[in-house]
C-alpha cells in the first residue's frame, strides 16, 4: 500500500465534521510516527491524488475508499457499511462513529496486515465499557459479545478488561459518590525532565527560592476547597507532579500539617504521595510522610537497567532504586507501589525480564506497567526523528512478561487506561496485592466521584448525580499560578457551587 509512501504523511477527507479525533486515532493506531492530516470537505472527489483516505457518511452507509495509484486501472480501494436507525428512527452519532472506525479498521487492518489488540477503541478509558453494561445488570457473556462484535478487540483485552472492570466496580460500592470527594494536589517540580515526559514540570534547582511562594498559593486553594467542600467525606487524597519529594522536609511537612488542619481525615480511605525519583528520597523525608499520615507511596524506578536510565536523564541508578526503596521500608511504609515503562529506547524483551526480576526481589505491594506514550511536547519526539520509531519496541511479549511477573508475586490487575500514541497501540495497568489497590487511581479513571485538584496544572472535575461531568483548569505556568491564585479559585468556585 502506498498511503503516505513517500513524505510519511497521511492525508483524509471527510465530508462532515465532528468525527475527527476517532478518524486520527485510529489511523495513526496503524501507522504511529506518521502525520494524519485531516480535511472536512463536502463531497470530496473520487481522484488520485486527493486523498489517501477519503470518508463519505451518507443517509443509509459510511463508504471509505483507501488509495493505491500504483494500480492504475483501479486507483482505489473501496467499502462500505449499513448505517442503523433507532428506535425513533434516527441514525445517532455514535451509530455513524461505531460504523466509520469499523470500516476504516478492517480496511486498514487488510492493507497493512495489523491486527490492533484493542480494535475500534481509542479512547483512555476502555474499561468504562463493561463497568458501565455490568451496572446495567448485564452478563459477562453478553458483555463478550458486544466487545467483540463492536470494537473487534481481542479476547485477551476483552477478558482483562472485564476482569478490572468487577474488581472496580466491587471496590467503588464502599466509596462515598454524592457526598464524597477526592483531593489531588500537584507538586511541578522534579530534579531533572525525563526523555519521555510532557507533565507540567519545572527543574527544582531554577525554583528553590520560590517553593514557598507556590505553597503560599495552594495553602490558598486548600483553604478555599476545605470551606466550600466542609460537609463532603475526603475519601482519598493523592499528591503527585513532577515529584512531590523535590519538596523539603520542612516544606513537605508544612504542606502535610495544612491538609490536616484544613480537612477532616477521619474517613479518609488511601493518602498517597508520589516519592518517584530515587534522588529525591531521604529517610528525613520518609519520615515526615509517615508521621504525617500518608498511607501509600510511589518509588519509580521505569526500568531497572542502567543504559536506559542514563539514556532518559533519570539522574539516578538502580542501586539508589534499590536504597530508596529500603529505607521506605524501613520508615514503616507497607503500601509501596512502582512503576515501570515498557517500549523505552532500545530497550528488548530480555530487558524487560531482568526489570521484572529485579523488581520482584524487592516486593513492592503494587505496580503500574505503562506502555510508553510518545508526547509531541516530549524531549522523545525529537528522538524518534533522529533513532527512528523502530527503536521503541513494545510487544505482545513485553507485556505479557510484565503480567506474568505480576501474578508471580501475586498480584492481580485492577485498574487500565490508555493514552493517545502508546509504543505497541497497548495499554497501562495496575497490579496489585489484595488490599493494595490504588484507589484514586480507579476514581480518576471510572470519573464516578468528584475530584478537586490543586496546583499549576491541575484539573478538577465535577462529577453531577446523572454522570455529567465539567472540568476547570488551573493555569500551567508556576509564576502564573501563584500570580493569578485568586483568579483559579474563582474557577472553582463555579465549578464547585450550585449558586
Amino acid at each position: 500500500m502506498t498511503i503516505g509512501k513517500d513524505e510519511k504523511v497521511i492525508k483524509v477527507i471527510v465530508n462532515r465534521a465532528g468525527f475527527e479525533y476517532d478518524i486520527h486515532a485510529l489511523v495513526k493506531s496503524f501507522y504511529p510516527g506518521w502525520d494524519v492530516q485531516i480535511k472536512e470537505e463536502d463531497g470530496p472527489v473520487l481522484e488520485p491524488g486527493t486523498a489517501d483516505i477519503l470518508i463519505w457518511i451518507r443517509e443509509e452507509e459510511v463508504q471509505i475508499a483507501l488509495a493505491e495509484p500504483e494500480k492504475e486501472e483501479q486507483p482505489f480501494v473501496m467499502g462500505s457499511r449499513e448505517l442503523f436507525r433507532d428506535d425513533t428512527g434516527k441514525v445517532t452519532r455514535l451509530e455513524i462513529k461505531n460504523r466509520i472506525k469499523q470500516l476504516l479498521y478492517q480496511m486498514l487492518s487488510e492493507h497493512t496486515g495489523k491486527r490492533l489488540p484493542w480494535g475500534t477503541l481509542t479512547g483512555i478509558r476502555p474499561v468504562k465499557i463493561p463497568m458501565s453494561m455490568l451496572e446495567e445488570g448485564k452478563g459477562e457473556e453478553e458483555i463478550r459479545d458486544y466487545m467483540r462484535s463492536t470494537y473487534f478487540i481481542s479476547r485477551q483485552k476483552e477478558q482483562l478488561a472485564i476482569e478490572i472492570a468487577r474488581r472496580e466496580k466491587a471496590l467503588l460500592e464502599k466509596l462515598h459518590y454524592e457526598n464524597g470527594c477526592s483531593l489531588y494536589i500537584g507538586i511541578p517540580f522534579c530534579p531533572t525532565t525525563c526523555l519521555y515526559c510532557s507533565f507540567t514540570s519545572y527543574p527544582i534547582v531554577s525554583w528553590k527560592k520560590r517553593v514557598g511562594e507556590y505553597l503560599d498559593a495552594l495553602e490558598k486553594e486548600i483553604d478555599f476547597t476545605a470551606e466550600i467542600y466542609a460537609d463532603k467525606v475526603l475519601d482519598t487524597i493523592y499528591i503527585g507532579g513532577g515529584t512531590p519529594t523535590t519538596l523539603e522536609p520542612s516544606e513537605l511537612d508544612r504542606l502535610l500539617v495544612k491538609l490536616h488542619e484544613s480537612f477532616d481525615l477521619s474517613g479518609l480511605k488511601e493518602f498517597t504521595v508520589e516519592a518517584g525519583r530515587a534522588d529525591s528520597i531521604t529517610p528525613e523525608k520518609l519520615k515526615v510522610l509517615k508521621d504525617q499520615g500518608v498511607t501509600r507511596i510511589s518509588v519509580n524506578p521505569q526500568t531497572m537497567k542502567q543504559e536506559t536510565l542514563d539514556l532518559i536523564g533519570r539522574k539516578h541508578t538502580v542501586t539508589q532504586v534499590r536504597e530508596a526503596f529500603a529505607m521506605a521500608r524501613e520508615a514503616g511504609f507497607s503500601n509501596i507501589n512502582m512503576d515501570i515503562i515498557l517500549g523505552l529506547p532500545g530497550e528488548e524483551p530480555a530487558d524487560v525480564r531482568r526489570t521484572m526480576e529485579e523488581i520482584e526481589k524487592l516486593g513492592p505491594d503494587s505496580l503500574t506497567v505503562h506502555s510508553l506514550a510518545i508526547k509531541r511536547a516530549s524531549r522523545l519526539s525529537q528522538w524518534i526523528i533522529e533513532n527512528g520509531i523502530s527503536a521503541l519496541n513494545n510487544t505482545e511479549e513485553t507485556m505479557e512478561i510484565t503480567a506474568q511477573g505480576a501474578a508471580q508475586m501475586g498480584m492481580v490487575p485492577y485498574y487500565l487506561y490508555r493514552q493517545k500514541n502508546m509504543s505497541g497501540n497497548f495499554e497501562n495497568v495496575g497490579y496489585a496485592h489484595e488490599g493494595k489497590f490504588g484507589i484514586y487511581n480507579i476514581l480518576i479513571m471510572e470519573e464516578k466521584q468528584s475530584i478537586v485538584a490543586l496546583g499549576a496544572g491541575s484539573i478538577s472535575k465535577r462529577v453531577y448525580p446523572d454522570g455529567r461531568i465539567v472540568r476547570c483548569e488551573n493555569v500551567k505556568d508556576v509564576a502564573l499560578y501563584i500570580q493569578k491564585i485568586d483568579e483559579m479559585i474563582e474557577r472553582k468556585r463555579k465549578l464547585l457551587t450550585d449558586f
